[in-house]
């Protein structure tokens, strides 16, 4: 009976083109053959036969490597490019910076104890307005009187209360 094994992890199965190849090694491998083979032919009468072998098997490994090299599932341009960003395009230091919580709190505390400053100071010239204009009043007792019903409390009006007289 035929044993056949079946991967656990099925994302790593890649659809096969021709010749059990994939269509990405199909095509690395052709543009090898168009690259190297050609080369070989050109060269081999100016060399020995082995050197001009050597030289196509060298013009064509990089093919060979971007059609067959994969580490933890990426290609391998895909780590060349990581690779060149590193160490060519990033800075090489690159100073550890953090952003301090405890910073904006402290200072968020500063700009309210600012604010809190501006309104209390706001708040005494309010008041030492008004208590002068109490004491001018006073003295010249011209103070005018408001008609409007208060109700008895800490400033403002209450609603009305029902009563037999006011059925509101």
């Amino acid at each position: 009976m035929a044993y056949v094994t079946v991967p656990k992890d099925l994302t790593k199965v890649k659809s096969k083109v021709a010749l059990n190849l994939t269509k990405r090694q199909l095509v690395c491998f052709g543009a090898a053959a168009v690259v190297g083979v050609p080369l070989f032919f050109l060269i081999k009468d100016s060399v020995p036969q082995s050197a001009a072998t050597f030289i196509m098997v060298l013009v064509m490994l990089p093919f060979f490597m971007l059609a067959m090299y994969e580490k933890h599932g990426q290609p391998l341009e895909t780590i060349l490019g990581n690779i060149i960003k590193v160490f060519f395009l990033t800075p090489k230091e690159r100073p550890y910076q953090t952003a301090n919580y405890y910073a904006v709190l402290e200072k968020q505390r500063k700009l309210n104890r600012e604010v809190t400053a501006i309104a209390k100071k706001s708040y005494q010239r309010q008041t030492a307005k008004t208590a002068g204009k109490r004491e001018n009043k006073a003295l010249t007792g011209r103070e005018k009187r408001d008609s409007r019903p208060h109700a008895a409390g800490k400033g403002g009006r209450e609603k009305a209360h029902r009563t037999a007289d006011n059925p509101v």
